[in-house]
Formats: C-alpha cells, sequence, structure tokens
C-alpha cells in the first residue's frame, strides 16, 4: 500500500517527506478501518455483530506487520478496544 512503484530513473529520486505521508495515511485509514468494524458492535442487530467481527479477523489479518505500530497509534486516538499485536 505503499502506492504505484516510481519508473527506474525515478526510483532514486522519492521524496522521504511524501514516503511519510504516504506512511502516515496508510496507518490511519487501516485504524480507521477497524474503528468503524468495532462500531458494529454497537449496534444491537446479531447479524450485524457476526458481521463486524467477521470484516474485524479480517483486516486484523492483512495489516503489514510493519505497519502494525503506526497502526495501534491510530487506534489509541481513536479510543478503539483493538490493540494489533
Amino acid at each position: 500500500m505503499l502506492g504505484p512503484p516510481l519508473p527506474p530513473d525515478r526510483a532514486q529520486a522519492r521524496d522521504p517527506l511524501l514516503d511519510r505521508l504516504r506512511r502516515w495515511q496508510t496507518a490511519r485509514t487501516w485504524a480507521r478501518l477497524i474503528r468503524e468494524a468495532e462500531a458494529l458492535w454497537h449496534v444491537d442487530v446479531r447479524i450485524l455483530h457476526r458481521l463486524a467481527a467477521m470484516e474485524l479477523g479480517q483486516l486484523l489479518e492483512e495489516v503489514p506487520p510493519r505497519m502494525r505500530r503506526r497502526v495501534n497509534e491510530w487506534l489509541k486516538r481513536f479510543h478503539t478496544a483493538t490493540r494489533l499485536h
């Protein structure tokens, strides 16, 4: 999820600031998806609880290991119960 690869002649010219911004946006997006899945738990409908559990489980499996620390920081800011290990 780091965006499209740069052409070989521009690969060395990557802007570190843009890379940091991309990582920040990606981590925040993962955390927001997890927060939304958690929010379904507060709805009083069993089918939505089942859907939330499936969605949350899938999201937890899909977060890349190298992003987990950053995603956890966002999860804390969003006051979610979920934390990645």
